[in-house]
């Protein structure tokens, strides 16, 4: 039984209107500097993505609900994100964790062609592995496959914040001149 399933609607709205008031939550156990677990997920339009497939690449990666108010604040910001920085080698990726996935195809109407990938974990391994304890939750993941930042919920005074968080991890991303691989 996890928090996320949507058996269990107490639960979730609890969970959401505690992230939504600020309360505290508990920590997080994955934390910057560890690995970003692996794994690979069926995405929207078929066929798999894996995390793997973004070596080398800074990922925003996003855990997201329909039931979520915070996600659909986040939303329009990761596509504008994606369309900013995508040449500078960002990639967002957001897995849904909805049991059924008919709530996250109504949620995806409501957002058409979002402009970064979407993945779903039902089973709700993924967000497991991540340890994320409500929606959204982000990881900034670096070039090398490590977690750089945590950030969970979504408000629009978060918005500049993390845009120069994504930015400075870009920038460290680039290769120095001079400098050897």
């Amino acid at each position: 039984m996890t928090l996320f399933s949507n058996r269990h609607p107490l639960l979730r709205g609890l969970a959401a209107a505690a992230l939504a008031l600020g309360l505290a939550t508990p920590a997080l156990a994955l934390k910057p500097g560890e690995p970003a677990p692996a794994f690979s997920l069926p995405k929207a339009g078929g066929g798999n993505v894996s995390l793997a497939e973004f070596r080398g690449q800074v990922v925003y990666l996003d855990f997201w609900a329909s039931w979520c108010g915070p996600c659909r604040q986040s939303f329009p910001w990761m596509k504008e994100m994606q369309a900013r920085f995508q040449a500078q080698g960002l990639r967002v990726l957001a897995v849904n964790v909805d049991g059924k996935s008919g709530d996250a195809e109504t949620f995806l109407k409501q957002f058409p062609e979002p402009g970064f990938t979407i993945a779903f974990d039902s089973k709700g391994a993924t967000p497991a592995a991540y340890q994320i304890k409500g929606m959204p939750t982000s990881f900034l993941i670096g070039p090398d496959g490590t977690v750089l930042l945590v950030h969970q919920s979504f408000k629009d005074s978060d918005r500049e914040e993390l845009q120069a968080k994504l930015a400075a991890a870009l920038a460290a991303a680039k290769p120095q001149p001079g400098a050897t691989p």
